[in-house]
């Protein structure tokens, strides 16, 4: 997985996204709130999810792990025991930010350690980290009805990196949703309106009886997903509807859709 970003782009983006992060948790949004784009999650719920992980991460950083590691030899991913109190919760996800980013400034990107994607190294994680959490945040900051930004490059790797974890599923996991994605004839074109070429935020992806094959630029397309590059990202990550008004459908939306159903492994 070729990352678009330097390492210590990387774990700055982490920072700045935890910053973010912490500000929906101290804006007086409802905690308790269900979070709709995660139904099985209150608010509170999902920023100890991110905030175990990032502890998690960085226990695996720092150990040089070799191996996965079980949750529970994590000191304090499971975060504050009191439940409801923002400023609890968010000193909690301030510190698990800070330690992951200092370990994985530390140890560079190519010190070898465990990763579930075939790439053993710290580099994996930085930018892991980085996608995680700017759709959880995407997650949280819908959730509380506040506006969502992410930066071009952000985001255009982060849609890199998921066609990335699709390929990785197909060729390495038995997985009925993967084998379904195979087929000829049909592709996917997203198409980000709002950047230039700089960004060079075009995909077309091919769903062929090989795998999936991916490749940045402009092409014809079975079905074409047309919108701003945020909006674009949150789509392919089935956090906007494919009605939002800010998006595009033209050609075969089913062909879309099947491909929304099914890429949700990672």
């Amino acid at each position: 997985m070729t990352p678009l970003l330097a390492h210590d782009r990387y774990c700055d983006e982490i920072d700045h996204q935890v910053g973010l992060l912490r500000s929906v948790v101290t804006s007086g949004a409802d905690l308790s709130g269900t979070v709709p784009t995660c139904p099985e999650w209150s608010l509170e719920d999902l920023v100890r999810h991110m905030g175990g992980a990032l502890r998690w991460v960085e226990f695996i950083v720092r150990t040089r792990a070799d191996a996965e590691v079980p949750e529970e030899r994590v000191p304090g991913l499971a975060g504050p025991g009191a439940r409801g109190d923002a400023a609890v919760l968010d000193a909690w996800l301030a510190e698990s930010g800070e330690r992951v980013v200092a370990a994985l400034r530390e140890a560079g990107p190519d010190t070898k350690v465990w990763g579930w994607a075939g790439v053993l190294d710290t580099g994996f994680w930085a930018r892991r980290v980085t996608h995680e959490i700017t759709v959880h945040r995407a997650d949280a900051t819908l959730a509380a009805g506040l506006p969502y930004e992410v930066a071009p490059e952000v985001a255009a790797d982060a849609i890199d990196e998921w066609l990335q974890i699709v390929e990785y599923v197909q060729r390495t996991v038995p997985h009925d949703a993967a084998r379904e994605l195979r087929g000829p004839g049909r592709s996917i074109h997203l198409h980000a309106t709002d950047t230039g070429p700089e960004v060079n935020a075009e995909w077309l992806v091919e769903l062929t009886e090989d795998g999936v094959a991916w490749r940045r630029g402009h092409r014809k397309a079975t079905v074409a997903l047309r919108g701003p590059l945020t909006s674009v990202l949150l789509a392919f990550y089935r956090r906007l509807p494919l009605d939002a008004p800010e998006l595009e459908v033209l050609g075969e939306r089913e062909v879309l859709e099947f491909w929304l159903e099914r890429a949700t492994f990672g």
